[in-house]
């Protein structure tokens, strides 16, 4: 057995609030999962470590091997937008909880994956958040018109997305900005003619990307496994992430000069072929891959897991309703996605999962209540109770998967 390094409390209080605040930034599945990566790193020195979390922060205390202590804070934004540094390092906590990695080696590792460089240039990160709208589109309304309608605004959106990478005050009011800048493009291009559908449905796969159906469904996990405050914070973040979008899109109904009651949820005439239907979670799935930092040779394993839950959720809704097709296949992924994560050189559960929760719809359906209530639709509130009704067996059915297949060492 290979003799366990010990670090000093500087350099072991260096490298875990290092860790944290990397950890806090991917941390789209729950905040809730740090503390055990965190703690786990410090005894690979021969320390301790705990936390005081919330999603977008920590407070660390740190004991070194001779018994000295120190408190430190910090400040990680929770984010899903640069996933290869996720993956990256979870080779190196195994390398760690192996032994025979000293501290200094751990620290420069370490930095290496906090300061690289995205893994695709920004013109493939352009085509995956395209490609990411794209693949969703037909879930919203299987037409050709559709398509052709999202091909616009979501490289409308992409390109906000790109701008925003080089102008990160941008970052805060990304949604409220494209929502805004979608919205105007609908209603002036593409919503002339109600046979084509309404202007919410058209305007929602460009929107998707950044809908926060991943931090709802975080959050109510949180909240199910008794972590109030985490949960709470999330919640409360998710829902204004929800308004900021909503907004943005009455914002651009305002200023096409264009009445409220334009916002109607109606849907098209289906026009799109069985096969366009199957090949659409393709383009998903790649788009996916682009649009978060997530590395290629994962798009097999992602791809299974999308049709997984898209078969499963489809087949149980049925029979059982679509809550319970729901709960069913957040089930079987979250399961799923836990049995493959086992292994240092395996991706995170996360990664497998991201892609497949996407499919299931989530978030959406709180945009979509919203602006067709903002029209003056009594339909709206139906989206909401679905929403509500949706987001927590989801929740739940993520959490039941993980416990069925869960074992001591797994993430």
């Amino acid at each position: 057995m290979e003799e366990r390094a010990v670090a000093g409390l500087d350099d072991l209080t260096a490298f875990l609030a290092r860790l944290t605040g990397l950890l806090l930034r991917s941390s789209g599945e729950g905040a809730h999962l740090v503390e055990r990566a965190v703690a786990g790193s410090a005894r690979a020195f021969g320390g301790a470590a705990s936390l005081l979390l919330v999603p977008e922060g920590a407070a660390l205390t740190v004991t070194a091997a001779d018994g000295a202590t120190r408190t430190v804070i910090v400040h990680g934004f929770p984010e899903a937008f640069r996933l290869d540094q996720l993956v990256a390092t979870g080779p190196l906590l195994a390398e760690l909880r192996a032994g025979g990695m000293g501290i200094a080696e751990a620290d420069r590792r370490l930095a290496e994956i906090e300061t690289a460089a995205a893994p695709y240039p920004w013109w493939l990160k352009f085509f995956g958040v395209v490609l990411f709208a794209l693949g969703f589109a037909p879930a919203m309304q299987p037409t050709w018109y559709e398509v052709a309608t999202t091909a616009v605004l979501g490289a409308l959106a992409a390109a906000l997305v790109v701008i925003a990478d080089r102008v990160p005050r941008l970052h805060r009011i990304l949604p409220l900005t494209v929502s805004t800048v979608v919205s105007i493009a609908t209603i002036e291009l593409f919503a002339n003619d109600p046979a084509h559908g309404g202007p919410v449905l058209l305007m929602l796969p460009a929107l998707f990307y950044f809908v926060p159906g991943d931090y709802l469904s975080a959050a109510t996990a949180e909240l199910a496994a008794g972590l109030i405050t985490t949960g709470a914070i999330r919640l409360v973040y998710s829902i204004f992430l929800l308004i900021q979008l909503y907004v943005g899109v009455l914002f651009g109904v305002f200023f096409a000069g264009a009445s409220p009651h334009a916002l109607f949820d109606v849907a098209g005439h289906s026009d799109l072929p069985r096969w366009a239907l199957f090949l659409a979670w393709i383009v998903f799935v790649v788009g996916t891959l682009l649009a978060f930092a997530i590395p290629l040779r994962f798009f097999w394993v992602l791809l299974l897991l999308v049709y997984v839950a898209v078969g499963v959720q489809s087949a149980l809704t049925k029979l059982v309703g679509e809550t319970g097709g729901t709960f069913v296949a957040a089930v079987v992924l979250a399961a799923a996605a836990t049995v493959i994560a086992r292994g240092p050189r395996r991706p995170p559960r996360l990664v497998l999962m991201l892609p497949g929760f996407f499919t299931l719809t989530v978030g959406s359906l709180g945009l979509r209540g919203l602006s067709t209530l903002a029209g003056g639709y009594v339909e709206g509130f139906r989206d909401l109770l679905k929403l509500v009704t949706i987001v927590t067996a989801l929740a739940v059915g993520l959490v039941v998967g993980g416990v069925l297949v869960h074992k001591p060492g797994d993430a």
